[in-house]
Parts: structure tokens; sequence; C-alpha cells
């Protein structure tokens, strides 16, 4: 269905969901300006300037089953096949006593029969365990009746101690950035679904960007955008926004080069205390309003360090066994060398669901990850780099709670809508469900274009959840 006239579309916020919804909009028609607060776009995934060079603010993954995402990097003239380095999924530890799981470029799902008969580390009631989850799952169609800790599925299904420390709970802190005792089964087994479980094997490839995080897409799409003449500006905040007697929006901007002006229609593609902070004068949205504020948050800390240059590990990635109480903090190594030649030496450190990480001292962190790579590689001038840098995303995903309800793209204001990775999704808070959302408040905009003017006002009397086919 073509949209009949375009109307002016506001989009604030310049991160992944803001800038999916700015191009679907744009192709579709519409008169769109996409403003960012920050400097530069890319929003909880963006650069950070370390010593000279930029950093991201975290280390990511993809996966082979994110869509949308890919769909979009392609749309703006990222090929991800250069972008990014594609490995075939795997959890390999460096230490011994540690997993070595990885599979080979087979069909599914013979690629990760392969991988099970393969595994070292792995005892045979362990790979017996996995084989009756994974078959179990797929009779379940990946769903449950009643959403519970993923501790308790574990359970539920007899997995073994080792499986549990090795494989189940590295996948489920790395995919919802929630630890297994309070994260959502539900969600858990989506992701496992779509990517473990796809038909397809490509689905469950790991994709390492080789690009900054800006440049993978977003400043790529700003790109796009004004190529084809829309208005893309950073340093502009949306500070506020009242209804007019039209039915439009008055949209109150602050920064440099803004301007006050009228639109049609406002995506909020803002961190959900942000979209909270700009619903709560509106009466309308006070339940959402709450429901936005309710949301509780994750941080993730990434530790970069700096070795002389040639300093490489055998592989791109490795898993990490952390332990806390023990002083092991880190989840995930990468080796950026591999992934960009200009970070030659430079090892990047995940920390995911890291409340008790990020309250350490820089330093004290950095210190103890160090002496973590050098006890697990087996090499001591891990012990001592150069240089490093914790960068810690104090807010970097909501808490993946089982239970948790979630908003739609929709609000009660009539021509406003919500786009994050925090809205309803079968997904965690990742890229491809920040897309996702994007995509689908562009979407909702389609809908209502094709609204007569004076029926526009009563579209959103349904409250704040989207159907389906917008989600």
């Amino acid at each position: 269905m073509s949209v009949p006239s375009g109307l002016r579309v506001l989009v604030a916020g310049g991160g992944w969901a803001g800038c999916a919804a700015a191009v679907e909009l744009q192709r579709q028609g519409h008169a769109v300006s996409l403003v960012e607060a920050a400097r530069s776009l890319g929003g909880r995934a963006r650069g950070v300037e370390v010593r000279g060079s930029m950093l991201d603010n975290g280390q990511h993954i993809l996966l082979g089953a994110y869509a949308e995402t890919l769909r979009l990097m392609r749309g703006v003239g990222v090929d991800p096949d250069t972008a990014m380095l594609r490995l075939p999924v795997q959890m390999r530890y460096p230490q011994a006593g540690g997993m070595d799981f990885a599979a080979p470029r087979l069909p599914a799902p013979l690629h990760l029969l392969a991988a099970l008969l393969k595994a070292k580390g792995l005892a045979r009631a362990d790979k017996m365990a996995l084989a009756r989850f994974t078959t179990a799952a797929r009779w379940m169609g990946w769903q449950l009746y009643t959403d519970c800790p993923v501790a308790e599925l574990l359970e539920r299904f007899d997995q073994t101690p080792r499986l549990n420390r090795l494989l189940w709970r590295p996948l489920c802190i790395a995919a919802l950035n929630t630890p297994p005792e309070r994260a959502s089964s539900q969600v858990f087994l989506a992701v496992l679904r779509d990517s473990l479980g796809a038909k397809r094997r490509a689905a469950s490839d790991m994709l390492l960007p080789r690009l900054a995080m800006g440049a993978l897409f977003p400043e790529a799409a700003a790109d796009y955008l004004r190529r084809q003449g829309t208005d893309v500006r950073t340093g502009v905040k949306l500070t506020g926004f009242t209804a007019l007697p039209d039915g439009r929006w008055h949209a109150e901007l602050g920064g440099q080069e803004a301007s006050d002006a009228t639109y049609d229609a406002i995506v909020l593609a803002t961190p959900p205390w942000q979209a909270a902070a700009l619903l709560a004068p509106h009466a309308a949205a006070g339940a959402l309003t709450a429901q936005l504020e309710s949301l509780a948050h994750e941080p993730i800390a990434t530790c970069y360090l700096q070795y002389a240059p040639g300093t490489r590990l055998s592989l791109p990635f490795y898993a990490l066994e952390d332990d806390p109480a023990a002083g092991r903090w880190g989840q995930f190594v990468f080796d950026r060398g591999q992934l960009d030649p200009a970070q030659d030496g430079l090892l990047a450190v995940v920390v995911s669901a890291a409340a008790e990480a990020a309250s350490l001292p820089q330093d004290a962190l950095a210190a103890a990850i160090a002496a973590q790579l050098a006890q697990d590689f087996k090499n001591e001038t891990f012990a001592n780099p150069a240089w490093s840098q914790v960068i810690t995303e104090k807010r970097a995903t909501f808490s993946c709670a089982p239970g948790l309800v979630r908003p739609g793209n929709l609000t009660p204001l009539p021509g406003v809508l919500l786009a994050g990775d925090y809205t309803a999704s079968d997904y965690p808070a990742t890229l491809e469900t920040a897309v996702r959302s994007g995509a689908g408040a562009a979407t909702a905009i389609r809908a209502y274009a094709a609204l007569p003017r004076e029926k526009r006002s009563l579209s959103h009397a349904d409250g704040a959840s989207a159907p389906d086919s917008v989600r």
C-alpha cells in the first residue's frame, strides 16, 4: 500500500533504532528529521575516544539470525561480508579444563551434531544432557507456557553443573545481559530457536565487527539519508513536545542548530528513561510512563588492554571462565588486531551483567582481568599491558526478567511512537531488537499516514501495545 501523502516525521535519537526508523520512513516517502543529542550517532553502541583513537563503548557479537539488521546494513551501502568476520558458532576456552566446542560448516542441524561429537572438555554425561535439552526444546517449539528463570529451566532438564558453567551460563549472560538466576527462559529459548535451532546453519554464525560500531550502520545510515535530502543533525536534543489543535505536534529542540518545528508524527528512539521523561507531561501516557520508569537495567563493562605490536591470540575470540569470588571477571576476550589491523596488539575483554565488576576502581578491574588472561593463556606478558581502559555502560540493557511486559511501538498519543531495544520482542536488548523496533515504528506510521486526518487522533486509543504486525 502506498502512502497517499508523506508526513513530516521527527525521529529523536540516532542510535540503531532511530537510524532504522529514519531509513524506513524516508523510503516510504515521508519528510524525516533525525536528531541526536550527542555529537556522534550510535546511542549505546557508539565510539569513545581513548588515547587519540576511537574505540567502541562495548565489544559486540552479532548473529547470522539478525536478518533485519543485515538487510538494513546492505540497504545503506554496508556489505556485512566485508564489514564483519563470520565464524561458525563456537565456545572455546584457552585454559586447561575448559571446553572446546566449534561447529564445522555443515548444513543444519548436522553442524551442531558434529560439534557435539567432537567437543573437548565435555564428558559423555554432559553431551547427553546437551542433546536432551536441545531435543526437548525443539519438541516444545522453543516455547514455555509459563516463564521462569533460566536456572530453573536448566534444572528441569537435568543439565550438568559443568555444562551450566561452561555453556549455558555464559550464553545466557552474553545474550540477555542478565544472570540465569533471574533471566527469562522464554527470551533465552527464542535466542536459541533462531540461532542454534534455526534451519539454516548461517543463522547460528557469529559475526564479529571489523568496523567501528558507528560505521557499521548508524553513520552509513546518516550518509544515506543525507544523500536523499533528509535532515540529520547531531548535538540537537528533543526537550519536549506539545499537541497542536490540528492534531500535529510542536517539537521543542535544544542544542546547536536547533529549531522548533511542527511534525505530524514523532518517533521517540531514545533510551526508556529519556522517553519516560518526554512522555511524563502528557496525562494520557501516564501508565506508559510508569511502565518505562519501572524497567530495571544492567551494566556491561569492556576492558581494553594494549600490548606490544604483534601480540596475537590463536583465535579471534575465546570464552573465559569467570569467578568473581576469585577475582576473575572476564567472560570473553577478543583479539581486535585480527578484526582491524590498526588495532594490532589490542585485546577487548567483556564483562556482562557487570554490576559487581563496575563497583571496582577501573585500575583494579583492569589489573584483575590482565592477571586472568596471563593465567588462562599461560603468558605472563598479558599481566602487564602498556595501557588499559575500562569503558562501562551503566544502563546498557534492561534486565530481562521472567514474565517482563515490555511496551510496544504505539503510545496513547496519536502519532507518537516508541523505538528501542526495550520494546516488545521475542528477543532481549540486542541490536536486532533495536533495528526491528525502528522498522516497526515506521510501519505503524505508514498505517497512521493512510488514515484521514480527522481519524488520526483516535488511532492510538487502545494504549501502548502495538499489534504483532508492527513489533
